[in-house]
């Protein structure tokens, strides 16, 4: 009937999006009709968009153009998070979003916008309260869910320092429908969070959308600079796999764990990507690209056909 998903990190308004967008194009069942969506800015202010009908493709609008990606204020946004299902839901859309600026977000799945049994207060702003008080993601939903445990929602609670959390009250952990996934990058402080049921394929779709989550982020094949490497380059044994360059541009060496490449021919994957690339001793990045090489005596013949070929580098970042 619903998805939730929260999300921390580089650009997470923009990768909240992808994430819904990819869902609506592989899912069926309870999807592409209400969306809440809603994130908290770089300069703290708590900014919503919304939709009854059409999903990610009427969420947002330029001009007279509809289905366009979340303008610069949401897509740079460090937490967002939505909740979306079919369409015409109740007004206001907001219900199923709560959020407060200085403390986090909370959405989730089913209805945790509905108060627990002998509660006048939705769940969903129950764990915000929490929130406030000083409690982190995981113990503002464990004592929300602990105290209405008959709740047919799931919670997913996010917080102004990153902390991200999920889980599913009692009652709706006995559906036989549900999705899950919590993936993080813990260097970056990159977190996504998703909880679906009523949407299909239940297995692997939440794993979907957080990986889209994360990889648009921080998208593992970002190139930021390209290298030249040629034919002739030379091959040696080293104590790891690496690309060295020369502060030109260029690639002078390629050292290698497995000597098989130094003598005779060879065919296969000399460069793999993620390879370290070194400058002056300094890591400079990881390749982002996984040319088919053929070496002979300890030399580079050919790279994907060709005598010459650029490589794309991701910058390395410290930590």
């Amino acid at each position: 009937m619903t998805i939730g998903l929260a999300v921390t990190g580089e650009n997470a308004g923009l990768a909240a999006f992808r994430a819904l967008e990819a869902v609506e194009k592989v899912a069926r069942g309870a999807i592409r009709g209400f969306v809440s969506f809603v994130v908290i800015t770089e300069d703290g202010r708590l900014v919503r968009a919304q939709t009854q009908r059409g999903g990610t493709t009427t969420l947002f609008v330029e001009g007279e153009t509809t289905g366009t990606p979340p303008p610069a204020e949401i897509a740079t946004a460090r937490f967002a998070a939505f909740m979306s299902s079919g369409p015409d839901r109740p007004e206001p859309l907001d219900q199923f979003t709560a959020g407060d600026a200085a403390f986090g977000l909370v959405t989730g799945h089913r209805l945790p916008n509905v108060p627990g049994e002998g509660s006048d207060q939705p769940l969903n702003l129950t764990a915000l309260d929490h929130l406030r008080a000083g409690a982190s993601p995981k113990d503002a939903i464990e004592a929300t869910l602990e105290a209405y445990p008959t709740a047919d929602a799931g919670l997913i609670a996010l917080d102004r320092e990153g902390r991200l959390s999920a889980a599913d009250s009692l009652f709706v952990q006995t559906r036989g429908d549900l999705g899950r996934a919590f993936l993080e990058d813990r260097a970056r402080n990159h977190r996504v969070a998703v909880l679906h049921n009523a949407i299909h394929p239940k297995d692997g779709l939440a794993a979907l959308a957080a990986g889209i989550a994360m990889d648009c982020m921080a998208p593992f094949d970002r190139t930021d600079l390209w290298l030249t490497l040629a034919a002739g380059t030379p091959i040696s044994s080293g104590p790891t796999a690496a690309l060295h360059a020369d502060g030109t541009g260029r690639i002078t060496l390629i050292t290698v764990t497995s000597k098989t490449w130094l003598a005779g021919r060879r065919d296969g994957a000399l460069v793999n990507i993620a390879t370290p690339v070194m400058d002056d001793g300094r890591l400079i990045g990881h390749t982002t690209t996984d040319p088919y090489c053929v070496a002979e005596a300890a030399r580079l013949v050919s790279i994907s056909g060709q005598a010459e070929v650029q490589i794309g580098v991701r910058r390395h970042t410290a930590g």
